[in-house]
C-alpha cells in the first residue's frame, strides 16, 4: 500500500506546474518530500529522452 500519493508534472527544462502530495497514513517530512520531487524528476527527464528518440525514430521502428 502507498504511504503517499504523490504527483509531479515538470517542463523540459525542470520548472515545475504541479506539485500534489497526500499522506495516506500518516505525515512525511520535507525532506521525503523533496526526495520525491528528485526522484519523480529523474523519471520525467528520462520520460522526455524516450518521447523525443520515439518522434524522431523513422515510421515502423
Amino acid at each position: 500500500t502507498a504511504e503517499v500519493d504523490f504527483n509531479v508534472v515538470m517542463t523540459d527544462d525542470d520548472r515545475l506546474i504541479e506539485v500534489q502530495g497526500t499522506a495516506e497514513h500518516g505525515a512525511f517530512s520535507r525532506q521525503q518530500m523533496d526526495q520525491m520531487v528528485d526522484l519523480a524528476a529523474a523519471g520525467i527527464r528520462q520520460l522526455f529522452t524516450l518521447q523525443r528518440a520515439a518522434i524522431d525514430a523513422p515510421p515502423g521502428e
